[in-house]
């Protein structure tokens, strides 16, 4: 029986990484904002709200999916968000032929946003409780599949608009996505309560540091450590999406390069965004998940200082990928995080509330720098802003190794 429950969760990994591969492809939006503006004669701000919509709504998926998945399990689940995704493409597909930019508000961003969200809770969750003693790296893998969406759906995108049109593309992706989230979906279980891998016992200092408890998601929300993780992913979304989210231009204005050269960068900053999922989540295994954020937050604050004085292409574009190894290690370092914290029985349901800080991350950077931009002509100021912010954030990783005097009778001693 050991062997098959060890077996399972290794088919449970690969099932977890195809089904992020999938939901993570909405991050290749940008390939559709150019075709939808000249076809349709739509705006760019009209265009672009889209894709905030769909993160927006992934937050509203990540509560409902956790919560619900941990009372039913993860593959009811994780079928109910295939099968929203999934629809929400083909409403974006009618709504294009019938130029409606509500029905693409309503597809793209609504439904398949809340179908993302419910998808995304279930793999992370699930991991978690499969793998105690590589919770890291497996949880970082999961959502590497994620960052790496993108990178897989957008030169087929790209040549199926050009080919076909935008409609049939939406379509024919919203029929794959369904098959292959759903069809990944029936692979997901729960492991027994309390089971572990045979003769596998917390030896390191990290997976000893591991609370043995399972917080409830009210027990959970009303701990500080709770809110400390949550503005933790907030400011290393904010930093992280900053950049992300004027690569191109700021790269056109700061080093000259071509807009071709410019969103070559940004493809670059999408490989290092995937690969620092699993680089820190794997290192959060071995040197801890406080460590880790420190590390993030250290890292990043010194190349947002530097940034605005790199005109070199080859120096600028190593600073942003940085920055994007960054952004992405967040992500992976986080699921683990939070169940070293509060145990993984009712993993899906906390990590659902914690994920509510990517889609308010989102915002108000993207903002500052834009207008910043706008107003002076420049990008100094709102990459200074938030260097001092990463800077100040450094104390937020060594107030997580702290133990809180609240929970010292129902959790281990505290190194995290």
């Amino acid at each position: 029986m050991a062997n098959e429950k060890m077996a399972n969760r290794w088919v449970i990994a690969v099932a977890a990484v195809v089904m992020q591969i999938c939901l993570g492809a909405v991050y290749g939006w940008s390939v559709f904002v150019k075709p939808l503006i000249a076809n349709e004669h739509w705006v760019l701000t009209d265009v672009s709200l889209t894709f905030t919509l769909a993160i927006a709504f992934l937050g509203v998926g990540t509560v409902v999916g956790g919560l619900w998945q941990d009372r039913v399990g993860p593959r009811r689940v994780a079928s109910v968000a295939g099968v929203l995704y999934g629809i929400g493409f083909l409403v974006s597909a009618w709504a294009v032929s019938n130029h409606s930019l509500y029905g693409l508000y309503l597809g793209y961003g609504v439904i398949g946003g809340i179908g993302m969200g419910m998808g995304y809770i279930c793999p992370v969750a699930t991991l978690t409780k499969w793998f105690p003693d590589r919770r890291g790296l497996m949880t970082g893998v999961a959502v590497m599949g994620y960052g790496a969406g993108a990178l897989v759906m957008s030169p087929i995108a790209a040549r199926l608009i050009i080919a076909r049109g935008i409609p049939v593309t939406f379509a024919g992706l919203g029929i794959a996505y369904l098959i292959l989230v759903v069809l990944a979906a029936q692979f997901y279980a729960n492991p027994p309560q309390g089971w572990r891998p045979e003769g596998w016992e917390p030896r390191t200092a990290v997976s000893r540091a591991a609370t043995t408890a399972n917080y409830t998601v009210a027990e959970a929300m009303s701990t500080w450590r709770f809110w400390l993780l949550w503005v933790m992913l907030f400011l290393n979304v904010s930093a992280g999406i900053m950049i992300i989210s004027q690569a191109s231009p700021m790269a056109q204005q700061l080093v000259g390069l071509s807009a071709v050269a410019a969103a070559g960068i940004v493809g670059t900053i999408s490989i290092f965004n995937a690969i620092g999922r699993v680089f820190w989540a794997f290192m959060s295994d071995l040197i801890g998940r406080a460590t880790v954020y420190f590390l993030l937050f250290a890292i990043q604050a010194v190349i947002f200082f530097t940034l605005p004085r790199l005109h070199d292409a080859v120096l600028f574009t190593a600073a942003v990928s940085v920055i994007g190894l960054c952004y992405g290690g967040g992500f992976g370092t986080m699921p683990s995080f939070t169940a070293d914290f509060f145990g993984s029985k009712y993993m899906g349901g906390i990590y659902g509330w914690i994920l509510l800080a990517w889609g308010a991350g989102a915002i108000p950077s993207p903002i500052l720098i834009a207008r910043v931009r706008q107003s002076t002509g420049r990008y100094e100021q709102a990459i200074e802003v938030i260097a001092v912010v990463m800077v100040v954030s450094l104390v937020l990783p060594l107030l997580a190794r702290r133990r809180n005097p609240g929970d010292v009778s129902r959790m281990a001693p505290a190194r995290a």
